[in-house]
């Protein structure tokens, strides 16, 4: 009777332990895997104002405003904009402006990540981008794994010429349960990100893209959200890409061909 009573502690602990710390677990902002990568596309550092006045670091790079797409980046859940260096440098050879920003909380912005806070982020980072003079329907979001969530939420039931999609999973619920099997994630999780019920209400073109041998989000996510995605979709998927997928040849024809077909 008491080892039972001494397992039963133990697993509240660990619940209580989880409950407490769980967007510590959730967003790595330190984490850096940058391997100093130098930027070869020009790029201007701005500072967009939240509508609950945090200041957020954006990579701008303007091409032509007028005549081409204009990407609005939403990085992952780890690491600075100098981490996506080996994203951004291909973007020079595309016919695409860009603007990325870091979170709240990252690369030395003030503030916490939530999941109502990143939405906040995301949000304005679209209304900065509109206030320079791009119209809805020439800006596609492009969410990169947590950034997916992002999207997915700030794209539905709007006129963007675009939505991209990388690693995406269906809820963070279900992307926990990968992780913790035996926890009650569905009772404890603050932040979940359910991407399998927006993803139904986004009525633009949309890119989803994922590799095989993901190993923090199984591939089974993303073509899942693909399968609820509606109509104009593509699907691009690679045999050996974990979850950063790589920006080779075969990845940067796709993506070209999805922003000039949008």
């Amino acid at each position: 009777m008491e080892i039972i009573l001494g397992i039963i502690v133990i697993y509240v602990s660990v619940l209580v332990i989880l409950y407490i710390f769980q967007r510590t677990l959730m967003y790595h902002p330190s984490e850096n895997n940058y391997f100093g990568d130098k930027l070869e596309v020009n790029i201007e550092k701005v500072n967009i104002k939240t509508s609950d006045n945090i200041n957020l670091l954006g990579w701008f790079h303007k091409k032509d405003l007028n005549k081409f797409k204009t990407i609005v980046y939403f990085h992952g859940n780890a690491g600075t904009l100098d981490n996506r260096i080996h994203k951004l440098n291909h973007f020079k050879d595309m016919d695409v402006n860009f603007l990325i920003i870091a979170w709240r909380g990252f690369s030395g912005n003030e503030g916490k990540p939530t999941e109502e806070g990143l939405y906040i982020d995301g949000l304005g980072a679209v209304n900065w981008i509109i206030n320079q003079g791009v119209k809805e329907e020439d800006i596609i979001l492009y969410g990169e794994s947590l950034g997916t969530g992002i999207a997915t939420e700030i794209a539905q039931n709007k006129n963007f010429a675009g939505v991209i999609l990388e690693t995406p999973f269906t809820s963070m619920i279900n992307a926990a349960k990968e992780f913790y099997p035996y926890i009650p994630v569905n009772l404890l999780l603050k932040d979940r990100f359910e991407n399998f019920k927006k993803i139904k209400n986004i009525n633009i073109p949309i890119l989803i893209m994922h590799g095989e041998q993901d190993t923090i989000v199984p591939f089974k996510m993303g073509k899942k959200i693909f399968q609820l995605a509606n109509e104009p979709k593509y699907f691009y998927s690679t045999k050996h890409d974990d979850h950063m997928m790589v920006y080779d040849e075969s990845m940067i024809k796709t993506l070209k061909n999805f922003i000039q077909l949008n």
